[in-house]
């Protein structure tokens, strides 16, 4: 499976390592994924999926079920 958030579709990010004396090296930032069971309203049940924390942070804004 894919390094990719379900709810919000987040990927790793391409950048640069700078040194001190700024030589340049690739570098990938990954996303922080985390598994949780969310709790459906329209199914009535738990739902496993892999999300992002910024995802989960916002999912706990609006006040949804997030069980551990």
């Amino acid at each position: 499976m894919p390094k990719k958030c379900s709810l919000t579709g987040k990927t790793r990010n391409n950048g640069y390592s700078v040194s001190h004396s700024h030589i340049r090296t690739k570098k990938i930032q990954e996303v922080n994924l985390q598994n949780k069971k969310i709790w459906s309203v329209e199914q009535k049940r738990w739902i496993r999926c892999k999300i992002s924390t910024k995802a989960i942070k916002t999912l706990l804004k609006r006040q949804v079920v997030i069980n551990q």
